[in-house]
């Protein structure tokens, strides 16, 4: 991928191995816009059609401990957004989430500290998760007022059970590094020192496979999944601009605004 070709936020170098690293580097937190959203998915095109590129190492290059603060509450709050521009939005970052989990390339994730709701799903999306032994972990969306996605959800219950997955939903819960490692929702915890060499060593023995037996497994493993996915996107946007637009919500979601910016709500 050329240098130039490369969107706004983000860092790509291709390593000598066959794998492109992918530095998230939108400060101060990796909010998770539309553009953001755009950006992932022209990294991913670029990636794949590609045939110097086997895998993709998801990492963030912020100079805080952040993976990605989750998606732009900007995004989400009716009065500074219109439907249109929601839906542009919700069937951009699904798409976007849906082609990573069924993509041919292989993709790790290496999580430095925090990693809530949108970053979590991106990080489920890969294929092995490496965390730092600070941060948190989980689908939060409860907690803003907002539902979690269905196939959010779904992703995660494929990863961790059902039940676990019900249970911190329900409840908002973010992960400690080592919870979401008992659970099963991280493949590994280790120092943050290490992050950037484990991730590295993790991707370079996943390559030594064939790409072919891989890719084929995978496909039958998620690519129904996948389709359906993006198949639901289309008609989940209505529902979920609804939800957006009710006073309850948008009344929330602007005590979140105001938490972030320090200043009273405009309810």
């Amino acid at each position: 991928m050329a240098a130039n070709n490369v969107p706004t936020g983000f860092e790509v170098t291709i390593e000598p191995a066959g794998y492109a690293v992918v530095s998230m580097v939108s400060e101060p937190v990796n909010t998770l816009s539309l553009d953001f959203w755009k950006g992932l998915t022209s990294i991913l095109d670029a990636c794949e059609a590609d045939p110097k590129v086997r895998g993709i190492l998801l990492r963030s290059g912020l100079k805080r401990d952040v993976f990605t603060a989750g998606n732009d509450i900007k995004e989400l709050y009716a009065p500074m957004t219109s439907g249109e521009r929601y839906k542009d939005f919700w069937l951009s970052s699904n798409k976007f989430l849906a082609r990573l989990y069924a993509s041919p390339l292989v993709t790790v994730a290496a999580i430095r500290g925090a990693c809530p709701a949108g970053g979590c799903c991106i990080s489920m999306a890969c294929d092995y998760r490496i965390m730092t032994e600070n941060g948190h972990i989980g689908l939060n969306e409860v907690a803003l007022g907002i539902s979690v996605p269905k196939k959010w959800m779904e992703l995660m219950s494929r990863i961790i059970g059902g039940a676990a997955t019900e249970r911190l939903c329900l409840n908002a819960k973010l992960l400690s590094p080592r919870e979401a490692l008992e659970v099963g929702l991280v493949n590994e915890v280790v120092p943050k020192a290490q992050l950037e060499s484990t991730a590295a060593a993790v991707m370079q023995s996943m390559l030594k496979f064939p790409d072919s037996g891989r890719a084929v497994t995978k496909k039958a493993l998620r690519a129904e999944f996948s389709e359906g996915w993006i198949a639901y996107s289309h008609t989940e946007y209505q529902g979920a601009w609804k939800m957006l637009s009710s006073d309850a919500v948008t009344k929330a979601l602007a005590g979140v605004l105001a938490r972030l910016s320090g200043k009273k709500a405009n309810l």
